[in-house]
């Protein structure tokens, strides 16, 4: 099959036409991919920032396509099934799932070791093991993946929009829906108006927040972050974010804060901008060494914020897939316009570069 292969990471990814894959085996299905958005995860493998420890390997994880064909067991999906994939597949019987956490499901190890759950990945070339980047691999023709990592839609769904739910909507929505549970009427705060950005304002805004706050250096961003329903845009050079979220609500502070950008200086800017009993929520993926600094132990136990991390909007996949797909068709969110770009395959290598660069929300790419 056809496929964009990233060698080394800091160097160009190239196109290959002799990528081998497996046919699926028992319990998982092997889905033609027809599109594949680039997430900010993609650009940090990539460009070295997040270190994957194994390569040559194949990025992509916010795709949508056919199902080609399926392996024995398999009931819920058949060839021709149109369907989103997810880089999290819950198992549905491990501790976590069990435990309505879904998202920490052991299957999303996947995502860090870049391998199926026996360790293979069902990917070579020329003999050699090519990896399964962030837990599906999708820039490349075909992708092998547990039955519960392809969630069917209906065949009218285009998938070169819904394809975005894969990881952009299902991350900024669940940030604001599951794992922070915002409330009618709550101020919110969120770093970064990139795809994970722009999901979590439309989740704010299903909310039902007062306020939402945005603060990202790029100039179009803002504009976009304002379209899709903040109330206030701030460029974080030249303001200070802190000193006007306190102006803003009248010197409490915001109720929610969401990093979105990957940028572990702007969790301790949360922390600073939340009022007493807050709740800062680490959606975006810094680089694997930086840490975050809280000064003061006492006061941070004192004041009641709470800190936790968002992998995945902390989303069942199986449910927050078809929820945010009914959403989309009454209106209530815009996947459309989050799409900037779209390129073909050859291009990756050029949307990466303009993911980089802050360019546009999201680029599309046609597999």
């Amino acid at each position: 099959m056809r496929a964009a292969v990233l060698e080394n990471p800091g160097q160009p990814l190239k196109i290959y036409d002799d990528v081998d894959i497996i046919e699926p085996r028992t319990g998982e299905v092997r889905v033609n991919v027809k599109y594949c958005g680039l997430c900010h995860s993609d650009l940090s493998i990539a460009n070295g920032t997040m270190p994957t420890g194994e390569n040559p390997i194949i990025l992509g994880h916010e795709a949508a396509g056919i199902v080609d064909s399926v392996g024995p067991g398999v009931t819920n999906l058949k060839p021709g099934d149109h369907v989103v994939l997810t880089p999290t597949p819950p198992c549905g019987q491990c501790y976590y799932c069990q435990r309505n956490q879904h998202s920490l499901c052991v299957n999303s190890m996947n995502i860090m070791t870049n391998t199926l759950a026996d360790g293979t990945t069902g990917l070579s070339r020329n003999g050699a093991t090519l990896m399964r980047g962030l837990g599906v691999g999708a820039l490349a023709e075909y992708v092998i993946t547990p039955a519960t990592g392809a969630i069917k839609v209906d065949n009218d769904v285009p998938l070169e929009t819904v394809c975005v739910i894969g990881c952009a909507l299902q991350t900024g929505v669940g940030a604001v829906l599951n794992t922070a549970e915002v409330e009618a009427g709550a101020t919110v705060l969120v770093m970064g108006a990139g795809g994970i950005g722009i999901s979590t304002i439309q989740g704010a805004v299903l909310a039902g927040a007062a306020m939402i706050v945005v603060s990202d250096p790029v100039a179009e961003r803002r504009a976009a972050a304002l379209e899709f329903g903040a109330t206030h845009a701030f460029d974080p050079i030249s303001e200070d974010l802190v000193a006007r979220c306190f102006e803003l609500t009248g010197g409490i502070g915001m109720d929610y804060a969401f990093e979105t950008a990957g940028v572990a200086a702007l969790i301790e800017q949360g922390i600073n901008a939340t009022r007493m009993g807050g709740k800062i929520v680490c959606v975006g993926a810094p680089p694997v060494e930086d840490p975050i600094s809280i000064p003061s132990a006492v006061i941070f136990a004192i004041s009641e914020k709470k800190l936790c991390g968002c992998l995945l909007g902390s989303s069942n996949s199986l449910h927050e897939i078809p929820r945010l797909i009914r959403l989309w068709k009454a209106g209530k969110l815009n996947l459309e316009d989050m799409i900037t770009a779209r390129r073909p395959l050859s291009e990756v290598n050029e949307g990466l570069a303009d993911l980089a660069a802050g360019k546009g929300i999201r680029t599309v790419l046609e597999i």
